[in-house]
């Protein structure tokens, strides 16, 4: 089970409150780490929560933990993605975009769900699913080889 990721941003308070946004949940400076970090809540039972960083700051590894560098030619774009759930209509994650000023559209994947495709700052893409297109999703995973199995 994930419990939290971290993605990078160019302006780290704004996307976590979007993304607070997305799931009714609340954002604010993440307590420990690197300044500049701010951390979106889901405020479900789980704890779920995205760290989001300065995109040119770089954890490598430490000699005991995790070290922190800086990138000065970091690239805007990732082939990461994180896929999540959210309790807002179509139409309300489609105008949190279009108010924000990033690219965001309902895509179908092949006919087995549907999501959107939410650009974060127009450089780092969220699938965002309502409740109905995630118990399909849900469907289709337990369906795979080795799902619902621990590993």
């Amino acid at each position: 089970m994930m419990i939290h990721a971290s993605i990078p941003a160019d302006d780290p308070e704004r996307v976590a409150r979007v993304i607070a946004e997305l799931w009714r949940g609340t954002s604010g400076p993440f307590p420990v780490g690197v300044p500049g970090i701010f951390v979106a809540r889901a405020c479900d039972d789980r704890g779920t929560q995205i760290e989001v960083g300065p995109r040119n700051i770089e954890g490598i590894p430490g000699k005991e933990q995790i070290d922190f560098r800086t990138n000065s030619a970091p690239s805007p774009y990732s082939a990461v993605h994180l896929n999540i759930a959210s309790p807002l209509s179509e139409a309300e994650i489609l105008g949190i975009a279009k108010r924000e000023g990033w690219i965001a559209r309902a895509c179908d994947r092949g006919g087995h769900f549907k999501l959107i495709e939410f650009w974060l700052e127009n450089k780092f893409m969220l699938e965002v699913m309502n409740d109905h297109e995630w118990k399909r999703y849900k469907k289709i995973a337990a369906g795979r080889p080795g799902a619902g199995r621990g590993a």
